[in-house]
């Protein structure tokens, strides 16, 4: 089956019209509005990377444990993957607003305050994007090192048994090494770029928390992707036992962040220490508490509830309706984390919706494109024939 993923005129122009709609926004923002702006900018930025590192995190998972169900479903994965070196590229403009969003990136603010001087050799603008460019270029190089013997494995002559089985070896090989650099870095990244928001606060499972919230998220986009796909025509041998085996890793994953949510609140409200309860004592009170609330509802209540039942959990539609969900519970757990320590208004306006809108228009051309020009099926993938006929 070499079957290639096709393009249609009309999704482009609507991807291509709410990128215009985000950079609109974009530029009308900066100029009524830069804080609000800049701190939209950096929640969606983030939210997108994470999706995409949880498709990375997806891929080297399934490598590394040479799963079989999956197997005809890594072009996606490698598709959302490919969005990262355009998380790159944006990230890297938050120079022009770092002093928008982070307390500790104004040097008076270093002087006068000395829990901010004591942080100040990790947290100063120069080190702060240098060891941006370096978790970028490790994950881009791995990335695109990846894409290019998956690739060549469809070039591969199919008698070439051993020629497979040594890409796949590789593939592995990268995946194992891939797999310690995306746990450190992007737990480290999570720090810089979201924890520092707060730059008095510090949690020592936040990191964790959020490389967690990644991959729960990044297999749910995952998975409506694959959907999407079959709703189109593709992957016509889907089943209930794939359905079940994505709704798994939803399921397993949402308990996972719950308790990693769980643990960090619980322990703060717990020790009552001044130093860390100012993070929740914000997000306790008025409006903010309803997000509270939300986030894990959103986040573990619903996946927990719904796909706990067998029955549900092989049903394609119940599945689509909790992704969405997740989809909710993603931006509002990001929105918790980045507003109150930016703009510390509780508001979701024009700014929010056309920034989101924006991004949410780029991914979707950069993992539609991407899959459109290779085969959808990984064509000489030694666990093919175990994925295309799946059962327990």
């Amino acid at each position: 089956m070499k079957e290639q993923v096709t393009v249609s005129r009309n999704f482009k122009i609507i991807t291509l019209l709410l990128i215009a709609i985000g950079a609109a926004t974009i530029i009308l923002g900066l100029i009524t509005d830069h804080q609000t702006t800049w701190s939209n900018y950096l929640l969606v930025n983030y939210y997108f990377l994470s999706v995409a590192m949880g498709g990375a995190f997806f891929f080297v998972i399934q490598s590394i444990s040479q799963s079989g169900w999956s197997s005809a479903f890594q072009r996606v994965s490698e598709a959302m993957m490919s969005y990262i070196p355009f998380a790159a590229l944006f990230f890297l403009l938050i120079w022009f607003g770092v002093n928008d969003l982070y307390h500790w990136s104004h040097k008076g603010n270093m002087a006068l305050d000395p829990v901010v001087l004591h942080k100040s050799a990790f947290l100063n603008v120069p080190f702060f994007f240098a060891r941006m460019v370096l978790y970028f270029l490790l994950w881009i190089v791995f990335v695109r090192k990846l894409r290019q013997i998956s690739l060549k494995g469809d070039l591969t002559d199919p008698a070439d048994t051993s020629g497979i089985m040594f890409l796949f070896g590789k593939t592995e090989l990268y995946s194992k090494i891939f797999i310690f650099i995306l746990a450190i870095t992007f737990s480290f990244s999570a720090i810089d770029w979201i924890m520092s928001v707060d730059v008095k606060w510090y949690s020592t499972i936040f990191a964790l928390k959020n490389l967690v919230a990644a991959f729960l998220h990044g297999v749910s986009i995952l998975t409506l992707i694959v959907f999407i796909l079959y709703k189109r025509g593709y992957f016509p041998f889907l089943n209930e036992y794939h359905l079940h085996d994505f709704a798994r890793y939803i399921f397993m994953f949402c308990i996972i962040w719950g308790y990693f949510w769980f643990a960090q609140f619980m322990i703060i409200w717990y020790g009552n220490i001044p130093e860390e309860t100012v993070y929740f004592n914000v997000r306790w009170h008025d409006g903010w508490k309803v997000l509270f609330y939300l986030e894990i509802g959103l986040n573990w209540f619903v996946p927990f509830m719904v796909l706990l039942p067998v029955k549900t959990s092989r049903n394609m539609t119940i599945i689509t309706i909790v992704i969405i969900f997740l989809i909710i519970g993603q931006y509002i757990d990001l929105f918790v984390q980045v507003i109150p320590g930016t703009t510390g208004i509780l508001k979701f306006g024009w700014i929010s919706a056309g920034i989101f809108l924006g991004y949410a228009g780029l991914f979707s051309l950069v993992v539609a494109t991407t899959l459109s020009k290779a085969n959808l099926l990984p064509i000489n993938h030694p666990y093919l024939d175990e994925s295309l006929n799946h059962k327990f």
